[in-house]
C-alpha cells in the first residue's frame, strides 16, 4: 500500500543527509564548509540536531557522537523490500515525504512490467511504466474492424431539417395532445356532424376514456351557432341540430389541421406564421404510399393581405426547399374548412405523380367563431411522402425501417 517517493529513494541510495553530515564531521567544520558538501543541509542539521549528534560552537559543527542506524533509514530499507514499517516509523517517513500511499491504479499497473500490452493507456503515461513494459508491434496496414457509431434515423433527420427550415422562415412551432377532442378535429374546422369522414370506418375512435371536456363555452356556443345557422359569417350553416355530446368524444388525432384550430382559438399574434410537425392516423390500407399512422406538416398564415397565390408560391417553395424536386402540380380539391382549395402533387422519379399536400383558405365559418376576422391560408402536407423523395426509397414502410444495411448506408444529405 506505501512505497518510497523519488527523494526516499535517493536517500536510500545516498544516505540520509543527517547521517552524511554526521560522517563529514572528523573534526569542527565551519558552516559555510558543511553547506558546500551536504546536500539539503538544512534538513540535515535539523535531524542530526535532533538525534544529538552534533552541536554548533563558535560558527562550527562539532560532533558530538558518532551516529547509528536510525528508524527511518530501516523504513526505508524495509519499503523497498515491499515491507511495511510500524506506524510510527511509516508516519514519520510520510511527514519527511519520503514514502507515500500507493495506489489502486498504480499497483494494477506494476503487474504488467515486463509484459506486452497493446494499448498505451493514461495510467501507464502518468506512472511512468510505459518504460518498463513491452508494446506488441503495430501493423499500419492491416485494416480494423469496421465502426458503425450510433446516429439519428434518416427520417427524424428530414424531420428536424424541415423544422429548421420553417423555424429559419419566422414560423412558430404550434403543438397539442395526440388524443383529441373531435370538437378541435372536426367541429371548430366547420366539419359537420354527419360528414362522411367523421364514420367509423374514416377515423379511430377511443374506446376509453370515450368523451373530454369541451373548451370554453364562448367557443363552443360560436362554433354551435356556425354550424346550425351560419352564425354571424353570412353563411347558411349545415341546418341540423348540433351535438356537443358528439363534440366531446375523443379520438386519435386525424389531421394536424385540429392544431391550427387551437392555435386559431387561443388569440394568436396577426400577422402571424405558425407550424406543427403533427402525427396522426387514420384507418387505410398499408401500401407503397399509405400507412395508418403518418406524420403531417400543418402551416397556416395569418394576414390581411394574403391571396391564394400566395398559398400556391408558399407550397411550390416549400417541396423545393425540402427535396430539391421541382415537378409540381395543383389541383382543385374540396375540404369542408377551406374555400378556395386545392391540392399539391409532385412527381417520384419511379412511382409517378403523388398527392402529398391539402391546402386552402380557411372559411368564415371557421376562423370567425374562433375570434379572427382576418384571412387565414392554411396547408397540410404528408411530409413522408416527400420523405420519400428526399431519401429516394419507393415504400413509405422504409421510413421505418429496421434494415441495418438501409440504415448504416443512407445519407441525409441536408439542404
Amino acid at each position: 500500500m506505501y512505497k518510497l517517493t523519488e527523494e526516499g529513494k535517493k536517500y536510500l541510495r545516498d544516505g540520509l543527509p543527517e547521517i552524511n553530515l554526521a560522517n563529514l564531521l572528523t573534526k569542527p567544520l565551519p558552516v559555510k564548509k558543511a553547506k558546500e558538501k551536504i546536500e539539503n543541509f538544512n534538513i540535515a542539521f535539523l535531524w542530526a540536531k535532533k538525534n544529538k549528534w552534533v552541536r554548533m560552537e563558535k560558527g562550527k559543527l562539532v560532533l558530538v557522537k558518532e551516529p547509528t542506524k536510525t528508524p527511518v533509514q530501516k523504513g526505508l530499507e524495509m519499503l523497498s523490500r515491499g515491507e511495511k514499517p510500524e506506524d510510527k516509523t511509516l508516519n514519520l517517513l510520510l511527514k519527511r515525504k519520503l514514502a507515500e500511499k500507493e495506489t489502486k491504479v498504480a499497483r494494477e499497473m506494476k503487474k504488467l512490467m515486463g509484459k506486452e500490452v497493446t494499448t498505451l493507456t493514461p495510467e501507464l503515461i502518468k506512472t511512468g511504466l510505459w518504460k518498463k513494459v513491452r508494446f506488441k508491434p503495430y501493423d499500419v496496414t492491416i485494416k480494423g474492424v469496421k465502426s458503425y457509431p450510433g446516429k439519428r434515423h434518416p427520417y427524424a433527420q428530414f424531420l428536424m431539417h424541415v423544422r429548421q427550415k420553417l423555424t429559419e422562415l419566422g414560423f412558430k412551432e404550434m403543438t397539442g395532445p395526440m388524443i383529441e377532442l373531435e370538437f378541435w378535429n372536426f367541429d371548430a374546422l366547420y366539419q359537420a356532424q354527419n360528414h362522411p369522414s367523421r364514420d367509423w370506418a374514416q377515423t379511430y375512435t377511443l374506446k376509453y376514456p370515450k368523451e373530454g371536456r369541451l373548451p370554453d363555452n364562448k367557443i363552443v356556443s360560436c362554433v354551435k351557432a356556425a354550424h346550425e345557422n351560419g352564425w354571424k359569417t353570412g353563411s347558411t350553416g349545415w341546418g341540423y341540430k348540433w351535438n356537443p355530446k358528439k363534440a366531446a368524444q375523443l379520438m386519435p388525432r386525424a389531421h394536424g389541421t385540429a392544431l391550427s384550430a387551437r392555435t386559431l382559438a387561443s388569440v394568436p399574434e396577426i400577422p402571424g406564421k405558425y407550424f406543427a410537425i403533427a402525427r396522426c392516423f387514420r384507418p387505410d390500407i398499408i401500401d407503397a404510399t399509405h400507412g395508418v399512422e403518418f406524420n403531417q406538416v400543418e402551416g397556416i398564415v395569418i394576414d390581411p393581405s394574403l391571396t391564394f397565390k400566395n398559398l400556391l408560391g408558399i407550397l411550390k417553395q416549400f417541396a423545393i426547399e425540402f427535396t430539391g424536386i421541382e415537378k409540381v402540380k395543383f389541383y382543385p380539391d374540396y375540404y369542408p374548412f377551406t374555400e378556395i382549395s386545392a391540392q399539391m402533387s409532385v412527381k417520384h422519379p419511379d412511382i409517378g405523380w403523388m398527392e402529398i399536400a391539402g391546402s386552402g383558405i380557411f372559411r368564415d365559418e371557421l376562423t370567425k367563431p374562433l375570434g379572427i376576422e382576418e384571412p387565414v391560408i392554411a396547408w397540410g402536407i404528408g411530409i413522408d411522402r416527400l420523405a420519400m423523395m428526399k431519401l429516394n426509397i419507393k415504400d413509405i414502410r422504409e421510413l421505418f425501417s429496421r434494415n441495418l444495411a438501409w440504415l448504416r448506408n443512407s445519407r441525409m444529405m441536408l439542404m
